[in-house]
């Protein structure tokens, strides 16, 4: 996982890299038949196809169109925004899912780590709050990315178990590419900007490369970790992608975060450790006779 992180902030420096000649969306399309490719062989080799199921490919299908939305919603914000503070502002995705689990899951959440998630939405709001005044409501799209996030992360968790790594995150890819055709078709048909298709250069073509091979580095890598690593173990170590995103973002963008931005980062980091934390110590407190209803 620690490797992932170092890995991942390098799919946003390609991608930030090729926004200025192409869309998001076929940036994220991009994504998607490079990724397809590196794994290609491995899946040919391994026979993993023959594992392939259509059940199980809805649930790919659905993973895939959630990535696709929250790929281009960050990409939008990659072309106009410094990739550390959009990596921050990312970073309320536990604090969503640990809204979502006691939404959808029925987990029970108490005080502190609603407390927490509350200080955690401050802290996006200090990095947001001086983008959102240069770029508008632009420097709202990460959060739409971590809403995003935070669903394919539980569809993710709960399908580690039972699929491999290399099948998970081919399928992801295949679906991911007739999703961004369609995109592409109708931003074609409509003229919209974001949706655009285009015709790359051959530097843009490396990046386009480089953002397809680091997706499905870092993808492969993450899938092996849920699989042998328990979430709350994991889920720490996914932080030191702001370590490595800032120091990428500064080595290739000159962009470091301002003094107030750091604040924010720290509160977002701090709530979501903490909550990390007391999910944790929850997890380890026995079950007693009066946490158990018994049926008549």
């Amino acid at each position: 996982m620690l490797l992932a992180m170092l890995a991942a902030p390098l799919i946003d420096i390609f991608a930030k890299l090729a926004t200025h000649t192409t869309s998001p969306t076929m940036i994220t399309a991009a994504r998607f038949v490079f990724q397809a490719l590196f794994m290609l062989p491995i899946i040919l080799w391994n026979g993993l196809w023959r594992n392939f199921s259509w059940r199980m490919s809805f649930y790919h299908a659905i993973r895939a169109a959630i990535i696709t939305l929250s790929m281009i919603c960050f990409v939008a914000t990659l072309a106009v925004m410094p990739v550390a503070d959009a990596i921050a502002i990312f970073f309320v995705e536990p604090i969503i899912l640990t809204v979502l689990s006691s939404i959808f899951l029925k987990e029970i959440i108490g005080w502190r780590r609603y407390t927490a998630c509350a200080v955690g939405f401050v802290g996006a709001m200090i990095v947001i709050r001086p983008s959102f005044q240069e770029i508008g409501y632009v420097a709202l799209l990460p959060v739409v990315t971590a809403f995003c996030v935070a669903i394919f992360a539980m569809m993710t968790r709960a399908l580690a178990p039972r699929e491999n790594p290399w099948s998970m995150q081919f399928q992801m890819a295949l679906w991911g590419m007739p999703i961004c055709a369609l995109l592409l078709l109708l931003g074609d048909w409509t003229g919209i900007g974001f949706l655009a298709p285009s015709l790359p250069d051959a530097m843009v073509f490396g990046w386009l490369v480089g953002v397809g091979f680091f997706a499905a580095f870092s993808g492969i890598l993450a899938v092996y970790a849920y699989r042998v690593a328990p979430a709350s173990v994991l889920a720490p170590i996914q932080y030191f992608e702001i370590v490595s995103a800032t120091l990428f973002g500064w080595l290739v963008f000159s962009d470091f975060p301002d003094a107030m931005k750091w604040l924010g980062i720290s509160i977002i980091v701090s709530s979501g450790l903490y909550i990390i934390w007391r999910e944790r110590r929850v997890a380890s407190k026995p079950v007693t006779s009066a946490d158990v209803s018994v049926a008549p």
